[in-house]
């Protein structure tokens, strides 16, 4: 088994469009909704799987957001969390670029300075893809160690 299916699974106000700044918020809370929607099944696909959670939406000022900060016996998780509908543009994990891979990893590194240093079992950043279909349950892939 490849690591890409050692994780994998399925879990189960209209606008004008005029481009207006409310138009444009209209989407942005669309999406911000699709993203919390996304990162609710995440964060209880990595609890089902036996992982502590212990932050969601970290933010280090301007650097950048992690999105699930968990605990997986004696290693923390930094995990990113990509939503899509089905049949978007890009699937979910192709998202993880080497630079988003690296900022990732700064974040951590950060992460780890405000709270006491880097635990024994070290620290792994993981992915979960969640695409949302026309019909039906989503689906909720988890990846361990993309970066």
């Amino acid at each position: 088994m490849n690591a890409r299916n050692a994780g994998s699974s399925s879990d189960t106000s209209s606008a004008s469009n005029t481009g207006s700044a409310s138009n444009t918020r209209g989407a942005s809370n669309a999406r911000s909704a699709l993203g919390e929607y996304g990162e609710n099944l995440a964060a209880r696909r990595l609890a089902e799987a036996g992982m502590k959670v212990l932050e969601r939406n970290w933010r280090c000022g301007r650097t950048g957001e992690i999105d699930i900060v968990a605990q997986d016996g004696d290693a923390l998780v930094v995990c990113e969390v990509k939503t899509r509908r089905a049949g978007a543009f890009e699937h979910p994990m192709a998202a993880v670029t080497p630079l988003k891979a690296a900022r990732l990893r700064g974040l951590a590194e950060r992460w780890l300075q405000e709270h006491g240093g880097a635990p024994p079992g070290g620290v792994r950043i993981d992915l979960v893809g969640v695409v949302l279909p026309d019909r039906g349950a989503p689906v909720v892939e988890h990846v361990r160690g993309v970066a």
